[in-house]
């Protein structure tokens, strides 16, 4: 997780592309990439932004793109800033809906600087239309799109617009939206607590309920304030809200408002050993995996907590099957004498509110024709009183004490060798990506969740907004404040070059195909194709290829020899590929067979990065070697050659650098050891007692190699200057002496520098070879 500074740009393209990203870096009078809508089939990601729609090409972002400015008016911009709102940051259009509308168009629509509008977007029938252009019909989008750019909106366009949004400037008055449609616009009860409590929406969802279409409901995520009395002090509850697609609002009560509108909580707890569960309740994402079953979706839930306590996030699943018998239970109630929620005891009216007018149940053509008892009934009880409960009853994935939190999340169902996986990839707020696994232990209640990646996406840290999965193009697409960027699904390569390394990654996406860690393919037929997803066990995979993995796993052995000063410390980096393995650290003194196990303690201290010794002594000079064990297997993954140098030694060999180096040029310095050492560096390093000291010395060095870049460039503009000039003068037949003095002159520092540069190089790759010194 390193930030790119803006002056390494060379550091940073590198960074990225070891992830095989590729980024669009933004606009400089744009910002705020969070709408997305993917379009497979014609191979474009279109992203709306701050005042510009883009639409990206899948297989690369970066190239073939397209955009449209569509502003906030001057005027519209002048009152949302006389009204008190940011004008950098509020009083611009925000696009916040990007739906398909029909085979031609989209539907968009934007904040307008607090003032919500819409228009068509046309984009082609055929991929090969190459159509983009926004129409100039603007229409009034309140119920539509949010005024604040900061909050989340809900859409879900099927001939019909369903958004939650804020319905007024002040953003008090929010409200679940139908529009669009042939119906007469229809909302949530407006200004009670009961219904809504200060919403926001996260994710919106149409789930068959059974065959008949008429059945079918529209699901609802989303976070509020606990409602008076269902909480001491205030509180966050998740949310799930169900609709009935055919749901036209009542005859004399709740006229254009939903008469089927109900919700229940959503629990993602860990159950505590005290009774008291810690509950993640700040819900930010959800993610339907679709099964065989169209009516059974899996609901992947991305929750952080708002507690002051600590800071943390978690990953819940939760069936349709839990989903459906919670709205089947229980309505709340507030009764007793101390007006709290209870469960409803007395007779509920029929049919059973909630339940969608059709043939299936009940036989009502339309709600229009409910009795008033059911449509009052279901204006004040609302709410479920029994909760959701995750499967298994706790979270699939909990991270606390970390320094960052899950944004959002996608999931894909891969085919391995021993059956379908869920991949996930879950976003944070920092702008990196978690690979995880889920692999069945037992049963599906009985999950194992392996991480098999972390990695950074933007250029610095920046919360991830959107996200999107392509299974076609087999690419992942994030959005952020700052940009757009571009990821593979599989990145086999990095799991190094032996069939052990290569199972022991439980990647779903690779295999050993007999020669390296490769993309997997169910249908390819090949005997030598290695992979178990649910065991990782290299022990039974790859025992008949031992002696090929016994010569790749010496190509993949790191062998690195670093020095160190007496009574200084240093520090062996060893990080092993896999997340889950554990390092062992062996000493071995030199010409001596016997290894002996390092434990820690007051001068050894093992941590996931390697081993730090604290203080350095005569006698640790030998071979240290890094071991990563996973499920029995031992495999080694650095040699290190530790050469502890002795003070008054160290000043005789600065001594006689500094000799040579005054004595002899610097293409005649002698390619020994002593001569290769980068002493000046390594000493001021080595003596610097904290990290921060070492960044700073870093940083150092880094503004002296861009300085001497800055001059080399100057001074090889210069030469080229005076070349042409030479050549001008020699044409005319005219000798400039002081011309040709200046050029002498120049051409001596161009040797200068040189030779520095030289020196420079012969310290830098000594400083890449050997692990870092603290």
């Amino acid at each position: 997780r390193t930030k790119c500074e803006k002056d390494e740009t060379k550091m940073c393209v590198e960074m990225l592309a070891s992830n095989n990203l590729v980024t669009f870096d933004g606009l400089a009078n744009s910002s705020a990439y969070h709408t997305f809508l993917l379009d497979e089939e014609k191979g474009r990601l279109v992203v709306g932004a701050k005042d510009h729609i883009f639409s990206f090409n899948l297989l690369n972002i970066s190239k073939d793109y397209a955009q449209i400015s569509w502003p906030a008016s001057p005027t519209r911009r002048d009152e949302c800033k006389w009204a008190g709102k940011d004008l950098s940051r509020e009083c611009s259009n925000f696009i916040k809906v990007l739906q398909p509308f029909n085979q031609t168009h989209l539907y968009v629509c934007g904040t307008g600087a607090f003032h919500p509008v819409c228009s068509y977007l046309e984009v082609g029938k055929k991929p090969e239309d190459s159509v983009f252009r926004l129409e100039p019909h603007v229409e009034n989008g309140r119920g539509k799109s949010p005024y604040d750019p900061k909050f989340l909106l809900l859409v879900l366009l099927d001939g019909e617009l369903y958004a939650g949004t804020s319905a007024d400037f002040m953003g008090r008055d929010f409200a679940i939206f139908r529009t669009l449609g042939k119906h007469h616009p229809i909302r949530t009860e407006q200004h009670d607590s009961r219904w809504l409590n200060d919403p926001r929406f996260v994710g919106v969802h149409l789930i068959p309920e059974s065959d008949n279409p008429e059945d079918d409901k529209i699901y609802l995520f989303f976070r509020e304030n606990a409602m008076d009395g269902e909480h001491v002090g205030k509180a966050t509850h998740a949310r799930i809200g169900q609709l009935c697609k055919n749901d036209l609002g009542g005859h004399r009560s709740l006229v254009n408002k939903w008469t089927t509108f109900l919700k229940a909580r959503l629990i993602c707890s860990v159950p505590g050993s005290n009774g008291i569960d810690t509950h993640f309740d700040e819900l930010q994402d959800v993610f339907l995996m679709s099964t065989k079953d169209p009516k059974s979706p899996v609901i992947y839930a991305v929750f952080t907590t708002s507690s002051n306590i600590f800071k943390g996030s978690a990953v819940c699943m939760y069936s349709m099957t839990d989903i459906r018998r919670v709205f089947l239970g229980p309505y709340a109630h507030r009764d007793g004498p101390n007006y709290q929620w209870v469960p409803f005891q007395g007779r509920v009216p029929y049919p059973r509110p909630g339940t969608c007018p059709s043939k299936t149940f009940g036989g009502f053509d339309t709600t229009k024709d409910l009795p008033d008892e059911v449509v009052t009934f279901a204006r004040s009880h609302p709410a479920m009183f029994n909760p959701v409960y995750p499967i298994n009853n706790r979270p699939i994935i909990v991270k606390t004490d970390v320094d960052y939190q899950f944004t959002q999340i996608v999931v894909d169902k891969v085919e391995a060798e021993d059956g379908q996986y869920d991949v996930m990839f879950i976003g944070t707020d920092i702008g990196t990506i978690l690979k995880v696994v889920s692999i069945p232990r037992g049963s599906w209640h009985d999950l194992e969740e392996v991480l098999l990646e972390e990695m950074t996406v933007f250029r610095e840290p920046t919360a991830i907004k959107a996200m999107e999965l392509s299974t076609k193009q087999q690419q992942l697409y994030l959005g952020s404040d700052i940009g757009v960027s571009q990821m593979p699904l599989h990145r086999c390569e990095v799991y190094g070059k032996a069939c052990a390394e290569c199972c022991l990654a439980r990647d779903p996406y690779c295999a050993w195909d007999g020669t390296e860690c490769s993309r997997y393919f169910p249908m390819a037929k090949r005997r030598t194709r290695r992979q178990d997803i649910r065991n990782g066990d290299p022990l039974t995979q790859c025992s008949d290829l031992q002696h090929h993995d016994e010569l790749n796993g010496q190509m993949t052995l790191l062998d690195k020899t670093v020095y160190g000063v007496e009574n200084s410390s240093t520090f062996l980096e060893c990080n092993p590929k896999s997340q889950r393995a554990l390092t062992y650290w062996q000493y071995q003194r030199s010409f001596d067979d016997h290894k002996q196990e390092i434990r820690s303690d007051e001068r050894f201290i093992r941590t996931e990065q390697g081993l730090l010794i604290r203080t350095l002594h005569k006698k640790d000079s030998g071979i240290y070697l890094c071991q990563a064990v996973e499920h029995g297997f031992m495999q080694t993954l650095l040699k290190v050659t530790l050469e502890v140098i002795d003070t008054n030694r160290l000043e005789e060999l600065l001594h006689h650098d500094e000799e040579a180096a005054a004595s002899a040029p610097a293409q005649d310095l002698p390619s020994t050891p002593s001569h290769k050492l980068w002493y000046r560096d390594f000493l001021s390093l080595v003596n610097h007692p904290t990290l921060n000291s070492v960044d700073e010395f870093c940083e150092q060095v880094w503004k002296r190699e861009r300085k001497h870049r800055k001059q080399k460039a100057h001074l090889v503009q210069q030469v080229q200057i005076h070349q042409q000039q030479q050549q001008q003068q020699q044409q005319k037949g005219v000798v400039n002496p002081h011309t040709h003095m200046h050029a002498q002159g120049l051409a001596a520092k161009w040797k200068h520098l040189q030779e520095r540069q030289k020196g420079r190089n012969r310290r830098t790759h000594e400083l890449e070879r050997a692990p870092r010194s603290v």
